[in-house]
């Protein structure tokens, strides 16, 4: 099947429910200075465009596990080189006579890591349900959100604002609706998708967005992010500006990523909003919370939610929770509040039958995801349509420590539970057969969102569980 985008020309692959057309372009390839520039429109071309097979992954890390756990589903291929790696995969379901809902994805990997062409990111699932799903591979690393003085700041973000317009201009001619699209991300995808909602220059490219495990607050003020800038500098012995960095190639940019984590990001009272897991994230002198309390994105219908064990990803898998104590308690408290102590009671007083791992993850996902998502989703609600969600199937990988952890939900939305790398012991799923009703639900309940504007549960303040009842 051929399409003819503003670009030029491309041919998808048949699937057994409509079309996939794969590593379209939708900006120039960054390379040189442009790596840290906005991003341009791609060349155009005359000849049909084979877009059958997935294409170029942005410059990463190799990241396939989490300690003991295996996450290559949700790392995916990791960085398969080429130049022209801004590009979308849409999925696309048979000519209908009405054109259809789109569903535009955002991919996680703490700013660092990850891509669209991740197996558990296939769209085939929303092609077979009436929707195209467009999933987005953008800038990571010091290329898309090191701060820099000379280069604008979150150039993957603007990345995605790209794409967003690329959907506008030619998702018609995929048979899909340009004034009903949804944007949804994941983790480091989910803190885009909240960036994009609080930017007046995003106004009127989305009618919907869902932000899954995201922070309102996640983003750096631009004092911790010149922390990250001077890190660089001393890496490299350069003044870090676009000039110095042009010359610098992308293996060398990737191989100096690792050695960024562990800086301290605390300033003049900001504690790190992310809590040391990764050393890049927007770069904003205002919280995406506060810009949404003004009113902005007020316009826009949100679904928000996060899981009931997010901190256990960050703990489980590398050892630390097994014989967490008080102590450890207390630092991870340190890590987000000004007041540890004063926080660790709180969270005693709420939770009095919790262990110390207990505790210690929940003090974690909070820092982490929850108290940014709970401050988003109140802030927007007094503006606009909201909905919140809890995930609460836990799964019993690594001898049931994992619980419903950081990413488990993405199976179920993406209705993907059969894929095999899935599954284990050692797996995000775990050796215990998940719930297909459960992804059944969920991923209709995506569909009635982007659909319809209601996923199916009343509206914030309530918190709907997405599982079994804690």
């Amino acid at each position: 099947m051929e399409i003819v985008t503003t670009s030029g020309p491309v041919r998808g692959r048949h699937t057994a429910y409509g079309t996939a057309f794969l590593g379209v372009p939708y900006a120039a390839g960054p390379t040189g200075a442009a790596r840290f520039a906005v991003p341009a429109p791609p060349p155009p071309w005359t000849d049909v465009r084979d877009a059958t097979r997935p294409g170029p992954t942005a410059p990463q890390p190799t990241r396939t596990a989490f300690g003991t756990l295996d996450m290559s589903p949700y790392f995916g291929p990791g960085w398969q080189r080429g130049t022209e790696y801004l590009t979308l995969n849409l999925w696309t379901p048979p000519a209908r006579a009405e054109p259809v809902p789109v569903m535009v994805f955002v991919h996680g990997g703490g700013f660092v890591a990850g891509s669209a062409n991740s197996p558990l990111y296939d769209g085939t699932a929303f092609a077979r349900d009436g929707v195209i799903l467009v999933s987005v591979n953008y800038r990571l690393g010091i290329p898309g959100f090191l701060h820099l003085p000379d280069a604008p700041d979150n150039r993957g973000l603007l990345d995605v604002r790209a794409a967003l317009h690329w959907v506008r201009d030619n998702i018609a001619s995929f048979g899909g609706d340009p004034d009903n699209v949804t944007l949804f991300g994941q983790s480091a995808g989910a803190i885009i998708v909240g960036g994009l909602l609080a930017d007046p220059t995003s106004a009127g490219l989305i009618r919907r967005a869902i932000v899954q495990s995201g922070s309102g607050v996640g983003a750096f003020t631009p004092e911790q992010a010149a922390v990250v800038t001077a890190a660089v500098g001393r890496e490299l012995h350069v003044e870090p500006t676009v000039g110095t960095l042009a010359e610098v190639d992308d293996a060398r940019l990737v191989a100096l990523t690792p050695r960024l984590s562990g800086l301290d990001l605390r300033i003049r009272g900001h504690h790190d909003p992310l809590g040391g897991i990764t050393a890049f994230s927007l770069v904003l002198d205002e919280q995406p919370v506060n810009a949404v309390g003004a009113g902005r994105g007020g316009d826009v219908d949100l679904l928000i939610g996060t899981n009931r064990d997010e901190g256990a990803l960050y703990l489980a898998p590398v050892g630390l929770l097994t014989g967490s104590t008080d102590a450890d308690v207390y630092a991870t408290a340190a890590r987000f509040h000004t007041d540890p102590d004063g926080a660790v009671r709180a969270y005693r007083q709420a939770l009095p039958d919790a262990s110390a791992v207990d505790l210690r993850t929940a003090i974690l996902g909070d820092g982490l995801f929850g108290t940014g998502t709970r401050k988003l989703a109140e802030a927007h609600a007094t503006h606009g349509p909201t909905w919140a969600y809890l995930f609460t199937w836990r799964s019993a990988a690594l001898n049931g420590q994992l619980g419903a952890s950081h990413v488990m939900e993405l199976p179920f939305v993406f209705d993907r539970l059969h894929l095999p790398a899935l599954h284990g012991p050692q797996s995000l799923l775990g050796d215990t057969a998940p719930p297909g009703e459960l992804a059944t639900s969920m991923h209709a309940a995506w569909i009635r969102f982007a659909t319809t504007g209601d996923p199916g549960w009343p509206r914030y303040p309530e918190i709907h569980h997405l599982g079994p009842e804690v």
